[in-house]
C-alpha cells in the first residue's frame, strides 16, 4: 500500500488542513473531493451543517448545479482550507472534482484552493465580512467569494 502524501492537521487558516508529507510537482492530482451527491434544494434544506458556525459547509458545487455533500462520506479533501494564493486548482471532470496541484507544493505546507464561493445577495462588506478570509496571503481579497461571476459559455 502507497504511504500518504498528505494529512489533516491543525491550521493556522481555519480549524484543520491538509498538509503535504512531500514535495509534490505541478500538475499532480492529488485526490478526488468526495461526498454524497445531492440537489442544490437538499442541500438548502440541510444547511446549515454547524449552527454554530452557518457560514462553514463541506458543500462543493458541480457545474450541473448539483452539490457534492463532503460531510457525508467525505474524504480528506473536505478540509482543504481557502486561499486567495492557492497551491492547488479544483478540476471537475465529468461530474467529479479532482483537487491537482497548480504549482510545486513543498512538503509541510498546507494545501488550498480558491473556493470563490458565489451568493445571489449583492455584494456588501457585511456579505463579504460572513465569508472573511484568513489566509494571510499579500494579495488576500479578505473574502473567499468570488470577485465576479464566472461567465457561463
Amino acid at each position: 500500500m502507497a504511504a500518504s502524501r498528505f494529512e489533516v492537521q491543525s491550521s493556522r487558516v481555519h480549524g484543520k488542513g491538509v498538509f503535504a508529507l512531500c514535495h509534490m510537482a505541478a500538475g499532480e492530482t492529488l485526490m478526488e473531493y468526495v461526498g454524497e451527491v445531492i440537489s442544490m434544494a437538499e442541500a438548502i434544506a440541510r444547511h446549515p451543517h454547524d449552527a454554530q458556525d452557518p457560514n462553514h459547509t463541506f458543500y462543493f458545487q458541480l457545474a450541473d448545479g448539483r452539490v457534492i455533500d463532503g460531510l457525508h462520506g467525505g474524504n480528506d479533501s473536505r478540509w482543504i482550507n481557502h486561499s486567495c494564493r492557492p497551491n492547488c486548482v479544483p478540476d471537475e471532470v465529468k461530474g467529479r472534482i479532482f483537487i491537482k496541484t497548480r504549482r510545486p507544493v513543498f512538503r509541510g505546507e498546507e494545501l488550498t484552493f480558491d473556493y470563490g464561493l458565489e451568493s445571489d445577495e449583492p455584494m456588501t462588506e457585511a456579505l463579504k465580512a460572513r465569508y472573511a478570509c484568513r489566509c494571510g496571503a499579500r494579495k488576500c481579497r479578505g473574502t473567499m467569494l468570488a470577485t465576479q461571476k464566472p461567465s457561463k459559455a
